[in-house]
């Protein structure tokens, strides 16, 4: 798919997903009970165990650019996430999680790569960037909501912008992919006491089997309530999952190390 479509594609995909949200927080001052909702995440992403890649899936070279023929240095990263609550019971939020990451062969690779029609020679040098990038609706209902307990689950609509670029200076290809994902939300707010409480949330789904395709999105940590209205967060997050078609095989694992600011008003 070329890259202007592609961008084409996600600015209606984006436009989609922001206006349904601004929607909601226009109706803000009309409700009663509501509470907006503002995240903001950081923190350093790095490697995981494996990040496969053959493209075209029935007819390209396997690699594993997560693997020792390549190096991998963390990226910074970022999230931002804003929505409402209504009644303390529905919440809706729209998600920007943007990330690349980039891999540098060391020395050559062991073997030519046949990648998007182009092979790259084991004598040079390879780099691969591997951006993607998340855009993501979410309605999750708190069906359980005590004062040190709060659990809740609910649906996600995700847009994936992906792409795998490879480039050896000599030679040069990308692999783009941008489409609908859907997604199983969950969230665990368990507060002992206070000032102090663990947090599990995130979002996943595997399709049968459970090789074919799957994401998961999920973070675990502390949650520190500063306040009534500001709380901090850190902990780990993992971005795990993939596809195999026959167009594209992909599996990666990423970890990222986490903090983040939690405001709501």
């Amino acid at each position: 798919m070329k890259k202007e479509k592609v961008n084409h594609l996600l600015t209606n995909h984006a436009k989609r997903i922001l206006g349904m949200l601004a929607f909601f927080l226009v109706c803000h001052q009309g409700m009663a009970q509501t509470t907006f909702v503002l995240d903001v995440e950081t923190g350093a992403a790095f490697k995981g165990p494996y990040n496969e890649i053959r493209v075209p899936g029935n007819g390209g070279t396997t690699f594993d650019v997560f693997g020792p023929g390549f190096t991998t240095n963390p990226k910074w990263f970022y999230r931002l996430r804003a929505g409402i609550t209504l009644n303390e019971r529905h919440t809706i939020t729209g998600l920007f999680a943007p990330l690349t990451i980039e891999s540098v062969s060391n020395g050559n690779p062991g073997q030519p790569i046949s990648f998007q029609g182009t092979t790259f020679e084991n004598t040079r040098d390879l780099k691969v960037q591997y951006t993607f990038n998340s855009y993501r609706l979410t309605y999750r209902y708190n069906f359980i909501r005590k004062e040190k307990l709060l659990i809740g689950a609910g649906i996600t609509a995700k847009i994936r912008d992906a792409s795998i670029i490879l480039d050896n200076g000599q030679a040069k290809a990308e692999r783009a992919n941008v489409g609908p994902v859907p997604l199983i939300n969950l969230y665990v707010n368990w507060l002992p006491t206070k000032r102090f409480g663990l947090l599990l949330e995130g979002d996943g789904l595997a399709l049968p089997p459970f090789t074919e395709g799957r994401a998961f999105d999920i973070f675990g940590g502390i949650h520190l309530p500063f306040t009534d209205q500001l709380s901090l967060k850190a902990g780990y997050r993992v971005l795990e999952g993939g596809v195999n078609i026959e167009s594209n095989y992909n599996f990666n694992w990423i970890n990222f190390a986490s903090v983040g600011v939690t405001w709501g008003l």
